[in-house]
């Protein structure tokens, strides 16, 4: 009995995902429930297991194809026959891929958009983006968010996905026929030249970086690695297409403004030091620096809340909850997994939710909603060895705390040289909802918890 392998839907607003990777190949041997493919999505990366006992008998999308949910990606043999020849890998184009559907109009030639009327504060998302004929557009949040950075009209374009839907290609496409160069488009669309053809290195042209040549150079390889003499090229996995699409945006964005503090972290330093043998042994959880980091930011967000905020058009939404999005660090890229209700929770409560993140992030086993909805972030460039960083927002937050290693150094206490646990500390936040005065009241607020630490963690 053949059953068909489709592609999940990850989420109410994921519509599509890319195939990363067959753990199988068609002839094994697959059981219910084991890992048969990796996929990419807006939101995070997966494995799919397998939805039945039996063979792989076909696989019908490659390694690299972006296709809607339910689109049916391979066949297993549930009654175990031998599989029919495998099916080939994508082929090369034997000459450029002809270019996506153009729109049905540039959005030059639209009229101009009508300005929004003041809408009502709602911290949910908006549903699927509708033209300005009341027709209900299908598309996903990418999208929406690729065609309002670009002012493109959706009802404008012609979707030429499933029932219609709009696609990220047609987004690309509908830019491209407006006359708007698009960086993502031009890196990660280009058609592929003839599988025969092996490009020279190009020379960079006068005024043009070495930077814009190797971009100019991405455009014209297959997706697949190439070596010139003394480099290669490697083209960008789907999760670092999409952690560039969302940091250019963010930088597009939001005005970035960043202020620095420095804490004595002396005392909390003891106190896990006091603490963490127990800690472990009662908890069975390891007890770091970070529950103590996130503690500190709720304390300053109860205190400045326009910092648990997020920016709708020209609607300030101020979240009631506290979600904190910590950054993970991943051998193939980075997540943001979100510690939801941080203000709910102590220590232990924090620490074992950040570490079950943290474990299933690397595992690939996070849901969609479990890297949704953050209302604050906190990233940690201090854990391999940073004094501090800079980081960019994570949309749509308009704050993010940066971390640094903590180290032990000279101070003057009291007009007396000590030797403190210090730990510098950064924010980023977006100028167009929070002040100066607020963020480094913010971080004032951080650093007097930390040094003032009275809460026990056994």
């Amino acid at each position: 009995m053949a059953v068909d392998i489709v592609m999940p839907q990850m989420g109410e607003s994921i519509f599509e995902g890319t195939i990363t990777k067959w753990l199988k190949k068609p002839g094994d041997k697959v059981e219910r429930d084991e890992p048969l493919f990796e996929i990419s999505t807006d939101k995070v990366d997966a494995e799919i297991p397998s939805p039945s006992a039996g063979v792989l008998k076909e696989i019908k999308v490659g390694e690299g194809q972006t296709v809607p949910i339910q689109t049916i990606v391979g066949v297993i043999d549930a009654a175990g026959s031998p599989a029919s020849a495998p099916a080939p890998a994508p082929a090369k184009a034997a000459a450029p891929a002809p270019a996506p559907p153009a729109a049905k109009a540039p959005a030059a030639a639209a009229p101009a958009p009508a300005a929004p009327k003041p809408a009502a504060p709602a911290a949910a998302p908006a549903p699927a983006s509708s033209g300005s004929t009341g027709e209900r557009i299908h598309s996903s949040p990418l999208v929406r968010r690729m065609a309002k950075e670009h002012g493109i009209d959706l009802s404008t374009v012609e979707g030429t996905g499933a029932a219609g839907r709009i696609s990220k290609q047609d987004i690309e496409a509908a830019i491209a026929g407006a006359g708007v160069p698009s960086a993502a488009a031009a890196v990660y669309s280009a058609p592929a030249p003839a599988a025969s053809s092996r490009p020279a290195p190009p020379a960079a042209a006068p005024g043009v970086s070495g930077g814009q040549a190797h971009v100019a150079l991405e455009t014209a390889v297959p997706r697949e690695k190439m070596y010139f003499g003394n480099y290669e090229v490697q083209p960008m996995s789907a999760m670092r297409q999409r952690i560039a699409e969302h940091m250019v945006a963010s930088k597009r964005v939001s005005a970035h403004v960043y202020s620095v503090d420095e804490i004595d972290m002396t005392k909390v330093a003891a106190l896990r030091a006091k603490s963490k043998d127990e800690f472990e042994k009662r908890y069975e959880t390891k007890l770091t620096f970070m529950p103590f980091f996130v503690k500190a930011a709720v304390a300053g967000l109860r205190a400045y809340p326009t910092l648990n905020a997020s920016l709708d058009g020209t609607n300030v939404i101020l979240h009631k909850e506290i979600n904190v999005g910590i950054a993970v660090a991943l051998d193939w890229g980075l997540l943001v997994p979100v510690v939801k209700n941080a203000d709910e929770k102590n220590i232990l409560g924090i620490q074992r939710n950040m570490n079950d993140l943290a474990e299933r992030a690397r595992s690939k086993k996070l849901k969609p909603e479990e890297v949704q909805e953050s209302t604050f972030s906190i990233t940690n460039p201090g854990v391999f060895g940073g004094l501090f960083g800079l980081p960019v927002i994570s949309q749509p937050n308009v704050g993010i705390l940066g971390l640094g290693a903590i180290e032990k150094r000279p101070v003057v206490i009291n007009d007396s040289i000590a030797i403190r646990s210090m730990c510098y500390v950064t924010l980023s936040y977006d100028h167009r909802v929070v002040d100066g005065a607020i963020a480094h009241q913010f971080l004032h607020k951080v650093k007097e918890t930390l040094e003032s630490w009275s809460e026990p963690v056994l």
